[in-house]
């Protein structure tokens, strides 16, 4: 069943456009602008898409872009879907699975988190490294489908140790300061507790939030290399806890998109 909702999705997208894409971007809260610059080819809304939900968090346009960028065949997620708004794993990475089938090889994740690295402050620009599932849920639970991926799928370099080094030597050579970071996925809607913030850093986590890690799952599953960014826009610092205030973290991934898409727009035309 799985392998039908994917092939009549990307049906969908090809009835469209005979665009072939072959990197994937899925952008996150408030880092939405890097579609204004692609040469589009096709810009379709998921509610056209068959076994698309459609985003519900402000900030998320629910469209796919296609076109080029940087000299390279995009297909740019303007919005994702989270666990938290209700849909179940297999839901959230379903546009995943999608890429995939269109002609994906490469998958590039962004995302807004908070920051429990005491060193780190808001606006940071990170890459991940890697990620650690707090949530106790997986999308690959139920049947394995061998067409789609193994069985136990292999996660020891889960974000992709070279293209993590061109971020990182594109990002000095533009004199951007890029942290690197350890993502924990917890699943929301609710901000943690200061003694949840201590928890996630005393296991090695620089970075947490809700999305991207279901994501990455099953784009290892299905074979793509993954590359992840995320940038920090409040901090959760256990002794020095502050409530977080909505506008105030659009406001800090607004003021860090420009940096963040300099830097894609270069990554890409390296790739």
């Amino acid at each position: 069943m799985i392998k039908q909702q994917i092939l009549e999705s990307a049906d969908a997208v090809r009835n469209k456009t005979r665009f072939a894409p072959e990197i994937g971007i899925v952008l996150g809260t408030g880092l939405t602008r890097l579609a204004g610059h692609v040469e589009t080819d096709a810009v379709i809304p998921y509610k056209e898409i068959p076994h698309f939900p459609e985003p519900t968090v402000e900030s998320h346009h629910g469209r796919l872009v296609m076109g080029m960028l940087s000299g390279k065949r995009v297909m740019l997620m303007q919005g994702r879907f989270h666990f938290y708004e209700g849909y179940d794993l297999k839901q959230v990475t379903h546009p995943v699975r999608v890429m995939k089938e269109l002609g994906v090889t490469t998958l590039i994740v962004s995302n807004a988190c908070g920051g429990v690295n005491p060193r780190f402050q808001a606006g940071d620009i990170c890459v991940v490294t890697d990620h650690i599932n707090l949530s106790g849920r997986n999308p690959l639970r139920g049947p394995n489908d061998d067409s789609l991926g193994p069985r136990f799928p292999d996660m020891c370099r889960c974000y992709d140790p070279k293209l993590i080094a061109l971020a990182e030597k594109t990002a000095l050579e533009l004199d951007i300061l890029l942290r690197r970071g350890i993502y924990a996925w917890v699943t929301g809607p609710n901000l943690e507790t200061a003694a949840e913030y201590r928890y996630i850093r005393a296991i090695g986590a620089d970075l947490v939030g809700m999305s991207t890690v279901p994501e990455v799952i099953v784009a290892r599953h299905t074979g793509l290399r993954v590359l992840g960014f995320s940038v920090v826009t409040d901090m959760g610092l256990p002794d020095a806890l502050k409530p977080v205030d909505l506008p105030e973290v659009l406001r800090v991934a607004k003021e860090a998109e420009p940096k963040l898409t300099r830097l894609l727009l270069e990554v890409l035309n390296r790739i």
